[in-house]
């Protein structure tokens, strides 16, 4: 199978991050966002929303949309709870992720890292920093109970907020005060097969 990706990107990082635990092989096709690699003709014919991270698998079939990506490559593994209501704890952080989470701390690590604070984008930069913050304290409040966010299981839960929390700071957001945050990311850090984001 092949995972069209930006080795920047949080969100193209979940896949490479899971498959480096579940020792799945896969493709690897770099894309550049910012040089309109997602926006080509070819690109849109598999993903008419033209976004990474995609996975086409063997016989052409494609998913798109990271956590959908996750839970897919997860089946049947131990990072997916069998169990109705821990999968559906599961699935509560990863929406959780992409309603709270991703839309400051991915945006504004995106306006600092990828285009270093261009005038015309500040004030929506700096309008990133309230919720962002808000999102790392609901997990700060969760960490302080449970070593991860669903409990004692490491699950892709965890992968799906690891992969722009571990980077906040490159958005502005200082982690300093949230040292149940910290111990979690060398938690996972610390763990067998664990793959550090490739950055610039």
């Amino acid at each position: 199978m092949k995972v069209y990706g930006d080795h920047q990107s949080g969100n193209c990082y979940k896949i490479q991050l899971l498959t480096s635990f579940l020792n799945i092989p896969y493709e690897w096709i770099d894309l550049n966002i910012k040089n309109g690699e997602t926006q080509t003709e070819s690109f849109l014919q598999l993903n008419p929303n033209g976004k990474i991270p995609i996975l086409v698998l063997d016989d052409a079939r494609v998913i798109s949309e990271s956590n959908a990506i996750l839970n897919f490559l997860a089946e049947g593994s131990h990072l997916l709870p069998k169990d109705p209501f821990l999968k559906a704890k599961v699935l509560e952080w990863q929406f959780f992720e992409q309603y709270s989470h991703e839309p400051y701390i991915a945006v504004a690590r995106f306006i600092q890292y990828y285009l270093g604070i261009p005038e015309e984008r500040r004030l929506e930069y700096e309008s990133k920093q309230l919720g962002g913050h808000k999102a790392l304290k609901v997990m700060e409040l969760q960490l302080q109970k449970t070593p991860f966010l669903v409990g004692d299981i490491f699950t892709i839960a965890d992968i799906s907020l690891f992969a722009y929390t571990h980077v906040a700071n490159q958005g502005g957001f200082d982690l300093t005060s949230y040292p149940n945050i910290r111990q979690w990311i060398k938690r996972i850090q610390s763990m067998d097969s664990f793959q550090p984001m490739k950055l610039k």
